[in-house]
């Protein structure tokens, strides 16, 4: 599997993944203090094949992603699971950790960034839908971003990267469903 786009990884042993699981070039960002000479690298890759963020799915992970989408507009997202990202050791999470299967789902379900366009799901949405302000909410979220392929998200963040990848209301209410049906069988 050939990515034409360079990927946007944290790490050295990041980029060792990604090259076991596909044929794709790499710009490591080398922890989330990111210079601005590599911000330039990746502006100068998304000008000329375009750039994917793949990141860890964790706080300095999600804090890459943020960075990265706002000094250099119309990325790709690729995302995988917190359990994908285990080692089988159990210690550490990231992109290092996951299989060649899960790297490889996450590249062929990239999400693109849609930011010039009116929000379709609003915070009503997401409150009635439990998803902020609610007991079960993180763990809403948690499945809700599993579901849809869109990392996790705290409630602040959720609206808008539901946003930004054009989430249909059809695709959030199926999605809402089902975590609502796999809560009552677990009841």
């Amino acid at each position: 599997m050939k990515i034409k786009e360079i990927i946007v990884v944290e790490g050295r042993d990041d980029t060792t993944a990604i090259k076991r699981a596909v044929d794709a070039d790499t710009i490591e960002t080398n922890g989330s203090a990111i210079g601005d000479s590599v911000i330039e690298q990746i502006r100068l890759a998304q000008k000329t094949r375009g750039v994917i963020i793949f990141t860890d799915p964790d706080f300095p992970g999600e804090k890459i992603r943020k960075t990265v989408a706002e000094q250099v507009p119309g990325c790709k997202h690729a995302f995988i699971t917190k359990p994908e990202a285990r080692p089988k050791n159990g210690k550490g999470i990231g992109v290092e950790h996951a299989s060649i299967e899960a790297i490889r789902n996450a590249l062929k379900e990239i999400k693109e960034e849609m930011t010039d366009t009116d929000p379709i799901i609003d915070k009503d949405d997401l409150m009635t839908a439990g998803l902020i302000g609610g007991p079960k909410a993180k763990e809403r979220r948690e499945k809700l971003g599993v579901l849809l392929k869109i990392g996790y998200t705290n409630g602040k963040q959720l609206e808008k990267r539901l946003h930004m990848f054009q989430i249909t209301k059809q695709t959030f209410a199926q999605a809402i469903e089902e975590i609502v049906r796999e809560e009552q069988q677990n009841d």
